[in-house]
């Protein structure tokens, strides 16, 4: 027999501010997030670590609404690039089978305030920046993936990149 067709993953709607500076986007959710309904629910995902120690908060132990809460605060917003996809198995990235791009133009074009966009992982950035790459004005950044599946890099390492985002939050 067999297998079935995978199934139809879909992306969360995105979290954002007219003042968001920064968007940060990620590829799809995984199979923990996916089951949960929120951004980065998987415990050994370091991005709610990493984030905390940008904006100096300790985002990790925070109930999911207040996290939300706290970088749109910051004037940090999330999405996926992908609006729809499959995976063969897991939450793997490298699993992933685009079926359709998240409309990036459209959400960047209501963010008025927006300064640089930045790419959780490689995936994200191989679907996200041929979209946004005559986008104005606008930092491009591509950050280590968050996901414990990238391990190559230490949290030091991963944290050293991802602090780059501070300089796109700072008031001008």
């Amino acid at each position: 027999m067999a297998d079935p067709a995978p199934k139809v993953l879909s992306c969360f709607g995105p979290v954002t501010r007219p003042s968001t500076r920064v968007l940060i986007l990620g590829s799809l959710p995984g199979e923990v997030s996916l089951q949960r309904r929120q951004y980065y629910a998987h415990p050994q995902n370091q991005f709610w670590r990493l984030l905390g120690a940008v904006v100096g908060q300790d985002l990790a132990p925070l109930d999911y609404d207040v996290k939300l809460s706290s970088i749109l605060d910051h004037g940090i917003g999330l999405w996926d690039t992908v609006a729809a996809g499959t995976r063969a198995r897991g939450s793997l990235d490298t699993d992933i089978v685009l079926q359709q791009a998240s409309d990036l133009s459209a959400l960047v074009m209501g963010l008025p305030q927006l300064r640089a966009i930045a790419f959780n992982g490689k995936k994200s950035a191989q679907i996200g920046r041929p979209q946004l790459e005559n986008a104005q004005g606008l930092a491009l950044l591509d950050l280590p993936s968050s996901s414990p599946a990238h391990a190559s890099k230490t949290f030091t390492e991963k944290l050293e990149a991802w602090s780059a985002l501070r300089q796109h939050l700072q008031a001008r």
